[in-house]
């Protein structure tokens, strides 16, 4: 079956090379932090990014989308030198960044949920809800590490995202279940 919507197919395209990008960039934080645990709670979100991609090609292989070339020079690019700057950028950029980052993919699976529900389609509702709540859990997680800082009130201000800004409107203290979660995300 192919599927007739632009904009799902390439929002799949490019999560599926972009989820490589963030995989190659964790591998740089975590070689980059000295504590231990930091090390392995990264190593552990790389892995999830790695099962996210895979989970994302399971379904364009569903609708024999391609994987764009394109995207996964350019992501493969981006996550190189993100890994290779986190060695001299400092330990609060790269958390921040991938807070940041985070942030905002917790909203693309549930845009492609939104997507393929507007095509009667509700057969990937959990896996895109796990992935975009796994997104959110991560979000969480970076922002916790620098919550205190006393940068974060600059960049929260240069870069909208911070103890008082997001780019979702997920609280995982009142998660909504799949069947009531349509209201995640919608503009």
């Amino acid at each position: 079956m192919k599927l007739n919507h632009p904009e799902l197919i390439d929002l799949l395209q490019k999560a599926y090379s972009a989820e490589k990008a963030a995989s190659f960039a964790y591998q740089g934080h975590a070689g980059s932090v000295k504590d231990k645990n930091q090390k392995k709670e990264i190593h552990q979100i790389e892995l999830d990014e790695w099962s996210h991609r895979d989970e994302v090609l399971k379904i364009m292989n569903d609708f024999e989308i391609p994987i764009s070339r394109w995207y996964e020079l350019k992501f493969y690019i981006i996550g190189k030198i993100i890994s290779g700057s986190c060695y001299i950028i400092g330990w609060f950029m790269p958390f921040y960044f991938a807070g940041r980052l985070e942030s905002g993919n917790v909203c693309e699976y549930f845009r492609m949920r939104h997507f393929f529900n507007s095509l009667g389609i509700s057969k990937y509702d959990s896996i895109l809800y796990e992935m975009g709540m796994k997104e959110k859990e991560h979000e969480i997680y970076f922002l916790e590490k620098i919550k205190g800082n006393k940068l974060l009130p600059f960049f929260e201000k240069l870069f909208s995202w911070g103890n008082n800004k997001g780019f979702n409107n997920i609280d995982l203290e009142k998660k909504y279940p799949v069947d009531n979660s349509n209201h995640y995300c919608k503009k």
